[in-house]
């Protein structure tokens, strides 16, 4: 059984809001006149920059504390702040380097963070109370897809476990607690393993026993031997090949390309008690998340990121993955064409509905969520598409002709919004 963390104790070591009336048609009408006038770098509109800070759509907080955890893709809320793309929009962003996904939940819930970088599966989670109080919550966009992973120790690989069919071989012949950790029970990483899992025949509910562990602890738990394999986003998937300890099994890439990841939320309270705000955040990290996907870009902001202040890990360790070449600690080198992304075109931005919908269909799929649900209902609830819609107009960024989007996945099934319920009924493994 999966138990979600009450709090930061899960270190294991040992075991649209719109805006009314005239202010809504002054951005409108302040962003059309910047289009047509002319422009900045990278498409960013100095009227309606001006007009932002100072006229009727002035943020009404101009601090925000954004709460990120110890990964890779945290650099959009780090690269808004230190580079200065949030003073463009009238606010300050102070990243406020956290614990735990348990942390960041109760620190937002609690008011202590205005925002956060944060796992998309656990604002659902949060919004139907799942393994604790509800809450209504908002998906402001999204920082990125793809570049998390699957690490394996080094101890299976000496029994000859190098891919998903050997390790159901190595569970099924030798009878023994598998252990595998995830980062927080409703989140991105515990789905991609348990989908991994069971797309190789393994059971993540009775085969072998997860636990929760923070991603900063992966390397350091499995060093000691508390863990077979674990779920994390990078770099601590390439420091266990950098430290000698694992290797990774698979890319979250590997089992659906292009997908959602972690968003930029709030709590619905702060969109409604500070709709400019919230904005001003979004255009902000859109233009971070811009200049973090141009490839020129990519090497700076790996060593911004790789500071003791942020990620904390060796420059050489983010850079490679940062940069879409990959090393499986098996022999194989591939220039992976799903690496981390963070904007293409607007297309990794966009908080698409059916993003939020697939995690819910994971989370009836496993036991999580026990009662049927309207998925659509819940999906618009949470993600702020209109107010998005507005953030990007201002920057300049496109925006998708759908909230929905098709994928195939690793299994060959196809996810397209279309018919939730069916969905997640259709997998032959589940709860």
């Amino acid at each position: 059984m999966v138990h979600l963390p009450k709090d930061d104790t899960t270190l294991i070591l040992t075991n649209t809001v719109l805006l009314e009336g005239h202010g809504r048609r002054d951005f409108l009408k302040q962003s059309m006149m910047a289009a047509g006038a002319g422009l900045l770098g990278g498409g960013i509109m100095s009227l309606s920059t001006n007009a932002w800070a100072v006229g009727s759509d002035k943020p009404e907080k101009e601090e925000v504390k954004v709460g990120f955890i110890p990964l890779t893709d945290c650099a959009p809320i780090v690269v808004a702040s230190v580079l200065g793309f949030d003073k463009k929009y009238g606010i300050k962003i102070t990243p406020s380097k956290e614990a735990s996904w348990a942390g960041v939940r109760d620190k937002l819930l609690n008011g202590e963070l205005d925002a956060a970088h944060i796992l998309y599966g656990m604002m659902y989670g949060v919004q139907l109370g799942i393994g604790g109080p509800a809450k209504d919550m908002a998906v402001l966009m999204s920082l990125n897809q793809n570049g998390q992973g699957i690490t394996l120790s080094n101890q299976l690989k000496a029994q000859g476990v190098t891919d998903g069919k050997s390790l159901k071989r190595m569970i099924d012949s030798n009878k023994r607690e598998y252990t595998f950790a995830q980062t927080f029970p409703t989140g991105t990483h515990a789905m991609w393993l348990y989908y991994w899992l069971a797309a190789n025949g393994i059971d993540p509910m009775n085969d072998v026993k997860t636990i929760v562990v923070p991603p900063p602890q992966m390397v350091a738990n499995m060093r000691v031997g508390n863990m077979d394999g674990y779920c994390v986003g990078e770099p601590w998937n390439a420091r266990a090949i950098s430290d000698n300890i694992g290797f990774t099994v698979a890319t979250s890439q590997d089992i659906w390309a292009d997908h959602p990841e972690k968003v930029l939320g709030c709590t619905k309270a702060f969109v409604t008690q500070y709709p400019n705000t919230a904005r001003a955040m979004m255009m902000a990290v859109l233009e971070a998340s811009r200049y973090i996907d141009d490839v020129k870009n990519r090497s700076s902001v790996a060593k911004l990121i790789a500071n003791k202040a942020y990620v904390n890990a060796p420059e050489a360790v983010i850079e490679q993955r940062f940069l879409g070449n990959y090393d499986n600690g098996l022999g194989k080198k591939w220039k992976d064409e799903h690496a981390m992304q963070f904007y293409r075109n607007g297309e990794v931005s966009f908080p698409y509905l059916s993003d939020g919908m697939w995690f819910l269909t994971q989370h009836k799929r496993w036991g999580l969520l026990k009662k049927e649900i309207d998925y659509l209902a819940v999906a618009k609830s949470i993600n702020q598409i209109d107010m998005y819609k507005e953030a990007a107009s201002a920057v300049g960024a496109p925006v998708p002709s759908s909230p929905m989007r098709s994928s195939k996945l690793m299994d060959g099934k196809v996810w397209d919004g279309s018919n939730p319920k069916a969905y997640a009924a259709s997998f032959a493994i589940k709860a």
